[in-house]
């Protein structure tokens, strides 16, 4: 039966496939790819695992006392046979040879079929036996997370490559995740396989999920509530990026209806793709600077591809997430760094400096310590906490711009003592560099206004930095008091708030007032329908993932800056800008 699931839209398109679970009753489970040559490896972790399940419960077997009720033999008979189940073995083994599931997401993703399964029995002592499944496949999960391999981001098999006959209409059928949640370094773990969209439980339209979601330029809708729950493993679902929308279970009109869709989506990015080459400039003569949000050192690659000049943001912080309490030397970052910087060919490359808490957590246990984890230790406080990780840090962004133009970029930057704490930092670590006599660079320093204080307080920063980068997701949370990965005060978010659209402006103008650089880099910057207001109120550079480029060099070759000033005031002095940016749309 065909039904529909809302939530908020993150990333545009349409998406069509099957279903692929992370169990939400089991999200501490790794998942992962694996690479053809490890599936043998895999298929013998999970043998030896069911193995030592079975000596486990038969042990118990041989040690019960002569008085054990036996109801409590006929349990251990009940579980060694479903540990032996063929059916059951068969098909986690398919999950790892046909999906290339790793051994412990191929267990869980057979279970929550068989379970399925057992609900729908009508004979209640059969539908309680789901329990006695779930206890037996916990115990070889156990054993598998002490053989576990490390995890691995390698994709499935290309879609060309040979396959057993009954592997290959599998392998063609797109996948799309659903899950609860995924965190940042779970979407990196994704980013190079061939899902064709995501759906969450739990998210904003700005957390850091749903960005590294627009960074892989697909489909995706957060804060769908219990997707994970009332979508089933390997149901067709549809999702409408543009809508919010996920729907289950189609019927063939409307997987019609939105094949047709998907297909203008196609035609309509092959139509911006002319748009290259094309140089960034109004129609009234002014160059405007379109550069690139980057997660890793390879994402330089796509920036090239629709010709960003530069990289206005490097989240540095995605190189310290998912590494288990063990972070990146100085010798890992330092080749990270000059891997972007090189990578750019000679364009600016801005380096921020980690900025791990709220919705970017290093591991699950650093969320955990914290009540509100968005006011607390995070970003620059983290690192003037951590003087030792951050000076490992500041040396190897040093070093790297020793081979090309780099910028030093410091979040949620606030007081005036965190400031001078964190330059006498840099200055420190130049002088480390200076005593080992390794080769550094100079960098031009620039602080992120993300915090409301830092926007009343413009004067400070314009005296202590070369540039400022506007954070608008941050601003517009700690402005409107509203967690932006929280669903439900997701319709309180709005980057059109006057008050928002005020520390905006102001910072714009009063940086370029004292002939300082200023770059939006939050999400605000990536969005076509605020281009043009973000260039009457002076702004002349944008950043944004490089997905987002194209679109937005799109509305600067139509824009003439001279009629848009006047507009844009208007929109400053309005109670319901939203209104008057409807208009202007409508009568373009």
């Amino acid at each position: 039966m065909t039904f529909s699931i809302h939530g908020q839209a993150v990333a545009r398109g349409i998406a069509m496939g099957r279903a692929t679970l992370l169990a939400p009753s089991r999200v501490d489970v790794a998942h992962y790819f694996v690479a053809p040559e490890q599936i043998p490896g895999e298929l013998q972790r999970l043998q030896a695992a069911r193995g030592a399940v079975a000596a486990e419960l038969q042990r118990l077997q041989g040690e019960l006392p002569k008085d054990a009720p036996a109801e409590l033999a006929a349990l251990l008979d009940v579980h060694l046979m479903l540990l032996q189940d063929q059916p059951f073995d068969d098909g986690v083994r398919q999950w790892i040879q046909e999906r290339r599931y790793n051994a412990e997401w191929a267990l869980t993703t057979q279970l929550e079929l068989v379970v399925r399964q057992f609900e729908e029995m009508e004979d209640e002592y059969l539908r309680e036996r789901k329990a006695d499944l779930e206890q037996v496949i916990e115990r070889v999960l156990r054993h598998l997370k002490g053989a576990a391999t490390p995890v691995t981001a390698a994709p499935p098999p290309p879609r060309a490559q040979a396959a057993p006959p009954q592997a290959q209409e599998q392998q063609n059928v797109p996948l799309v995740l659903v899950a609860h949640d995924l965190s940042p370094a779970d979407m990196l773990q994704f980013k190079k396989s061939v899902f064709a969209g995501f759906v969450t439980d739990v998210g904003g339209k700005t957390s850091h999920t749903a960005i590294v979601a627009r960074s892989m330029d697909i489909p995706a809708v957060v804060g769908a509530r219990s997707a994970s729950q009332l979508v089933q493993q390997d149901d067709w679902v549809i999702i409408d990026g543009d809508a919010g929308v996920v729907i289950v279970d189609p019927s063939p009109i409307i997987l019609a209806d939105y094949a047709f869709k998907q297909r203008q989506g196609e035609l309509e990015r092959s139509r911006l793709g002319r748009l290259r080459t094309t140089p960034s400039v109004t129609l009234d003569g002014q160059k405007i600077e379109l550069l690139a949000n980057i997660e890793q050192p390879g994402d330089t690659q796509a920036a090239l591809a629709v010709s960003a000049v530069g990289v206005g943001l490097f989240r540095s912080e995605f190189l310290f997430m998912g590494r288990a309490g063990q972070l990146p030397d100085e010798e890992e970052q330092y080749r990270a760094y000059r891997a972007a910087v090189e990578g750019m060919q000679g364009l600016p490359v801005t380096i921020r400096t980690v900025d791990v808490g709220a919705d970017k957590p290093l591991d699950d246990r650093y969320d955990a310590a914290h009540l509100n984890p968005a006011l607390g230790l995070r970003a620059i406080r983290w690192s003037l906490a951590e003087p030792a990780m951050f000076l490992t840090q500041l040396r190897a962004i040093l070093r790297a711009a020793a081979h090309g133009k780099v910028q030093l970029l410091l979040p949620m930057l606030a007081h005036l003592g965190e400031i001078r704490q964190t330059l006498d930092w840099i200055d420190k670590a130049r002088s480390q560099l200076d005593d080992r006599a390794q080769v550094h660079g100079p960098v031009a320093l620039g602080a992120m206004i993300e915090v409301p204080a830092a926007a009343l307080n413009l004067p400070l920063f314009l005296r202590h930095f070369d540039f400022l980068s506007i954070g608008t997701n941050d601003l517009i949370q700690y402005t409107l008091a509203i967690d932006r990965a929280d669903e439900s005060v997701a319709h309180l978010y709005d980057q059109l708030h006057p008050a928002v659209l005020h520390l905006v402006a102001d910072t714009i103008a009063q940086a370029r007032a004292a002939g300082k650089g200023v770059t939006v880099c939050g999400e605000m910057a990536g969005d076509p329908a605020l281009t043009r207001l973000l260039l009457g109120f002076g702004l002349r550079s944008f950043s944004m993932h490089p997905s987002q480029i194209l679109a937005v060099k799109q509305e600067i070759l139509r824009a003439d800056i001279g009629k848009l000033t006047e507009w844009a005031r208007q929109v400053l002095a309005s109670d319901e800008p939203q209104k008057l940016l409807l208009q202007a749309a409508a009568a373009r």
